[in-house]
């Protein structure tokens, strides 16, 4: 790795998909701000289990290893990821509802239109 590289990389991710959630009106742009904040989360995780010079655990064909990477992070992502997903695809529906709802994709305007 180079450094601290990946973990700005995370901080920028996080920050920027933070920007998006707390002060964008629009509700896709709020979405993708949330996905940002998720692809920042599972990169944390991959970052923090890997090893300069580890082998791959599941390489049973490599002799002696001294050092592997860690296969929990990677577990951890994985489900992650397949969390996120479900997470972005209800809130697009969520969103496509209150569009047909409402007719518009601005938190203001849904906040005023409520009834």
């Amino acid at each position: 790795m180079t450094g601290n590289l990946p973990f700005v990389v995370v901080g920028l991710l996080f920050a920027i998909g933070m920007a998006l959630i707390l002060f964008d009106k629009n509700l896709i742009k709020i979405a993708i701000g949330v996905s940002m904040v998720e692809a920042a989360t599972n990169l944390f995780l991959i970052v923090l289990g890997y090893r300069t010079g580890g082998s791959i655990p599941v390489y049973t064909l490599a002799g002696e290893v001294k050092r592997m990477v860690l296969p929990t992070p990677q577990a951890l992502t994985l489900t992650a990821i397949v969390i996120g997903v479900a997470t972005t695809a209800l809130m697009l529906s969520l969103i496509m509802l209150l569009y047909r709802y409402y007719g518009t994709l601005d938190v203001r305007e849904i906040r005023r239109l409520r009834g």
